[in-house]
């Protein structure tokens, strides 16, 4: 078990007399990870109009540099969610931000196609310790009656990343280059090796205390009713994980279709300059945190299928939204808002579901396995979305499909039943 291979370090047993919990450090430490990790993320398509114009670069081509970076998540991620069950996430999420690093300060200097999709491949290395490790923790230091107020709080720093990115960026240009938005980024990552080496704890346990939430010291933490270990492979085989696994695709694939492409639709299509569209961004990341806040501590009341279902329900009419708005920035603005109070939940439910739907020991490899269903929901999405827009001039076909692919991922959570657990098949 990962609490053996972890040893405690200094302060470790001293934690439960503190006047503070140490899951709260964990959890400001992780918000930092995720702060810069979806800065370089979702930053891509505020920085890409530009990265078009210098690298004189399709839209297909474009896309298929975020592919790069999905390919590389999603075939090691798996592997990162089990090797954060057995090694310890302080191990891998330390070093994945060393890795994250090195790619982002490559970006910088790429000057063609080719660089351009070798270093961002890396970012998307990185950036599997950015995820799936972090949110393990996190719910591995907080009752489970409390995961849903913990992943609302860590999930802003993906909102408020990419808030920074929109309204930072203009900034950048003006003052140096779109390079430098992947310098500054390189130098965050960096110093967050040093922060999650010296203040993350793989677990409770690993560290002498036990999860915030839990009344009771005595008390043991159980997760999705198991009453006794079951096979791993027994975890995959069943409809939950199938059911989940290809909502999450949908829901993916429909967010990912608008969102890399929002800016470069305002600015090519509707004509806006890049200082109104690349306020979207700052739109798009400043409602995340209110959903965030807002819906995931609900899901500790409502349950995390009622809230998916909730969730993919607004942003399938949020989607459609974006596509009748036309020419009118105001309502634009209003329906990429209300899309991004509910993007900020979709990522972080679906990983808490992991830990309500399946045993907590398999908590890490569950979510590791479901990121390919995400991943290739965007890689699809990306690719769709621009090749429409190169070969009709529009987005609007490639934005009808999001739409319908976000009402799809509704319609599957809608079957998903009973926790797996020892006496359930």
């Amino acid at each position: 078990m990962e609490g053996h291979q972890e040893p405690s370090t200094q302060g470790g047993p001293a934690l439960k007399r503190q006047s503070f919990h140490w899951a709260w450090v964990i959890l400001g430490t992780c918000f930092l990870d995720l702060f810069v990790n979806y800065s370089a993320r979702l930053g891509y398509g505020v920085v890409l109009p530009e990265i078009i114009k210098d690298l004189d670069l399709s839209r297909t081509a474009s896309g298929s540099i975020f592919n790069a970076y999905l390919f590389a998540y999603i075939a090691l991620t798996p592997l990162t969610g089990y090797l954060t069950d057995r090694l310890g996430a302080r191990r891998i999420i330390t070093a994945c931000a060393f890795i994250l690093a090195t790619g982002l300060f490559f970006m910088g200097r790429s000057h063609s196609l080719w660089t351009v999709l070798l270093s961002y491949a890396v970012v998307g290395l990185g950036a599997t310790g950015m995820w799936t490790p972090v949110i393990t923790v996190v719910q591995r230091w907080f009752a489970p009656h409390r995961r849903g107020l913990a992943l609302g709080i860590l999930s802003t720093g993906y909102g408020l990343g990419f808030a920074t990115m929109g309204a930072a960026f203009p900034w950048i240009v003006s003052h140096f280059t779109w390079r430098h938005a992947w310098y500054f980024l390189a130098a965050g990552a960096l110093g967050m090796v040093f922060l999650n080496g010296g203040l993350l704890r793989s677990s409770p346990e690993a560290a002498g205390a036990v999860p915030w939430g839990l009344k009771d010291i005595g008390i043991p933490l159980t997760t999705g009713g198991s009453k006794r270990k079951i096979p791993l492979r027994k975890v995959f085989r069943h409809r939950n994980f199938w059911l989940i696994g290809w909502s999450y695709f949908c829901a993916s694939y429909g967010l990912y279709g608008i969102t890399t492409f929002m800016v470069d639709y305002a600015k090519d299509q509707l004509g806006l300059p890049l200082e109104k569209a690349s306020l979207l961004a700052t739109v798009h990341g400043s409602c995340q945190v209110i959903g965030v806040l807002t819906m995931l501590p609900l899901s500790d009341y409502l349950g995390r299928r009622r809230t998916i279902i909730i969730s993919n329900s607004m942003i399938a009419a949020s989607l459609a939204g974006i596509l009748l708005s036309g020419p009118s920035w105001q309502w634009l603005y209003l329906f990429v808002g209300a899309m991004a109070v509910f993007y900020g939940v979709t990522f972080p439910i679906y990983g808490a579901s992991a830990g309500d739907y399946f045993p907590k020991e398999y908590m890490g490899s569950v979510i590791g396995m479901w990121t390919p269903f995400y991943g290739l929901g965007a890689i699809v999405a990306n690719w769709v979305t621009g090749f429409l827009r190169d070969t009709t001039g529009r987005y609007n076909a490639a934005f009808v499909i999001c739409t319908l692919a976000a009402i799809l991922a509704v319609a599957l959570v809608w079957f998903v039943r009973r926790p797996v657990t020892g006496e359930t098949d």
